[in-house]
């Protein structure tokens, strides 16, 4: 049966018969689908059935299914759809004998599969199978772990199918061993009438659920703490998700062993070989292997930016938060906002592109918590331990006299650089420099007006490193100010650095960008794959940089960082203090 090509949909079926007239956005695999020009062509010598019927017990909320199909004219345009909710094509199911396994999450709902024949552009609907479905579709699940706006807060976010008229949500949590507390959580959604556009807004919506927040407040640092989910119902019931754990976060300034993880433009991908039609982010499932088996040594992760590449198939991001439960069930997963969560015509986005299918930032700004004071605005800053960052919004205007541009040097200047000497800056959009093709050839190799305002506040204020995804690739520079290196050495900076060391770091699983064929002195490492960036701060004075490849983890470009706080204090070039000589 290799014929038949799989793919996932897991989307509310829009009535296929009538004329959708879709505007399909961006890259996105599901948007090459007309399913608009889909036929009903019902064959009753096709069959496709799925078993079991229920799935989902002992509380799991992923699980394989078998398949059966079959077509008395097979041809290689065939494929099978996967539907949630099941009722989009009434009163038709078939059976059969199996022939494919594929493993489907937990999205509130059940589930059909579909056998269509010809091809993708003018599909032909020949059979239907009967609905499975998961035993408890509501249960609260792909709990995420962020900062909260204090260093001793944690929040943690998770998805279900209670509303506030059903049951309260709330968390039950406390130290490892010890009493549990229970503590409340707010409750979010979003609607077809929230996108901006299409496809998220016609083909390509889909029920979210239920998005609950609950903070989680007076964490002891570094110390383990263990919950799980819950919701009451009005007859006096509770429904519980598994137990998770996590580390809270060290005391700012805290001289500890800490450990950041950073990459961009990640995406998702199905471990069933159902997306091997798109191949649209090969190396998603690598990059979030590689995370998980490292987790005990890691503290913290930032995903700066095209998080799920849903564009305005809204079921996709409860494959992705899926697919980082382990991941961000266990330590904060912080976001940045990059365009293919943002950009769209006329909603105030810096970019008037249609790169987010019509989402307009509406999905990440309601599934993710960050510590910003609008999240809408996706700027924000977060502390743990002897670092400080500042996440900016690429997507909104950061030029000086911009309300992001107060924000960023606010952020910078309150950096206590004697508790907290690691100072970082983060951002998708390459607002530094990148040595990708497009960029090189805007001659300026950054996003133009990128580090024109901001170049000076990152030497004022003396940022270590500045990191982008955007570009798929990884890239390190040499510590730079107005595009001259500052400093000429390549492995171990001590003392006195100078400059800020900007990187890009967008090999998170999306399609790999090329490298101009240009040499510009002021890169030092290139590669063309996949890969993330891992900081370890053994001290105030020490820090190890490494550059990890997704394929196999090892460690392919690395730097280490020594100096005291009077090199931190020290003047380097537009960053002197004014002094005097008075007594």
């Amino acid at each position: 049966m290799e014929w038949v090509r799989i793919l996932m949909f897991c989307l509310i079926w829009v009535s296929f018969w009538d004329s959708m007239n879709a505007l399909h956005q961006g890259e996105q695999p599901l948007s090459k689908i007309a399913i608009h020009n889909t036929v009903l062509a019902l064959d009753n010598a096709a069959y496709i059935k799925a078993s079991p019927d229920l799935i989902g017990a002992e509380g799991k909320n992923n699980e394989w299914v078998n398949l059966s199909f079959g077509n008395p004219n097979p041809s290689g345009d065939d494929w099978v759809g996967v539907f949630s909710p099941s009722n989009f094509n009434p009163s038709y199911t078939t059976t059969g004998n199996g022939t494919l396994s594929l493993l489907l999450i937990n999205q509130r709902a059940d589930f059909s599969f579909a056998l269509f024949s010809g091809g993708f552009v003018q599909p032909k609907l020949i059979a239907v199978s009967n609905p499975i479905s998961f035993l408890y579709p509501k249960a609260p699940l792909y709990p995420r772990l962020a900062q909260g706006k204090s260093w001793n807060e944690m929040t943690v976010t998770w998805t279900s199918g209670y509303s506030i008229y059903e049951a309260v949500p709330l968390v039950e949590w406390g130290l490892k061993g010890d009493s549990q507390i229970r503590s409340p959580a707010g409750t979010l959604t979003f609607t077809r009438n929230s996108m901006c556009g299409s496809p998220a807004r016609t083909v390509g919506w889909r029920d979210p659920g239920y998005i609950h927040t609950a903070f989680l407040k007076n964490l002891w640092p570094n110390t383990q703490y263990t919950y799980k989910l819950g919701h009451r119902l009005f007859n006096g019931s509770y429904v519980w998700s598994k137990k998770y754990s996590f580390r809270a976060s060290p005391y700012p300034g805290q001289d500890s062993l800490q450990r950041v993880i950073i990459f961009g433009d990640m995406g998702k991908a199905e471990r069933d070989g159902s997306n091997e039609y798109n191949n649209y982010q090969p190396g998603s499932l690598n990059t979030t292997d590689q995370l998980i088996k490292d987790l005990d040594n890691i503290g913290i992760v930032f995903h700066i930016g095209d998080i799920v590449y849903a564009n305005g198939y809204i079921s996709q991001w409860d494959q992705f938060t899926s697919q980082v439960e382990p991941i961000a069930s266990t330590v904060p997963y912080m976001l940045a906002s990059g365009n293919h969560e943002r950009d769209w015509p006329g909603t105030g986005s810096f970019y008037e592109n249609m790169d987010s299918g019509g989402e307009c930032g509406v999905p990440a700004e309601t599934m993710f918590y960050v510590p910003a004071e609008n999240r809408a605005k996706y700027w924000y800053a977060t502390d743990y331990g002897m670092f400080h960052f500042c996440i900016a919004d690429t997507e909104h205007d950061w030029r000086e006299g911009s309300q992001q541009y107060k924000f960023i040097e606010q952020c910078l200047a309150s950096a206590d650089r004697q508790k907290q000497p690691w100072l970082i800056f983060l951002a998708h959009r390459v607002l530094g420099y990148s040595s990708g093709t497009w960029y090189a050839k805007q001659g300026s190799f950054e996003e133009p007006m990128g580090r024109e305002s901001l170049q000076k506040l990152w030497q004022k204020y003396k940022v270590d490193m500045a990191f982008y995804g955007h570009v798929h690739n990884y890239e390190r520079t040499c510590p730079i100010y107005q595009s001259i290196c500052v400093n000429q050495e390549k492995s171990h900076y001590s003392g006195i650095v100078n400059g800020t060391i900007h990187v890009v770091a967008g090999g998170g699983g999306s399609h790999v960008s090329e490298f101009t064929d240009l040499k510009t002195n002021w890169s030092l490492y290139r590669d063309y794959d996949y890969g993330f960036v891992k900081l370890t701060a053994f001290d105030h004075s020490s820090l190890l940089f490494e550059y990890k490849k997704s394929s196999d983890g090892k460690v392919y470009d690395s730097f280490t960082i020594s100096r005291d706080y009077k090199d931190v204090l020290a003047c380097a070039i537009d960053s002197c203090q004014p002094t005097t000589l008075a007594s």
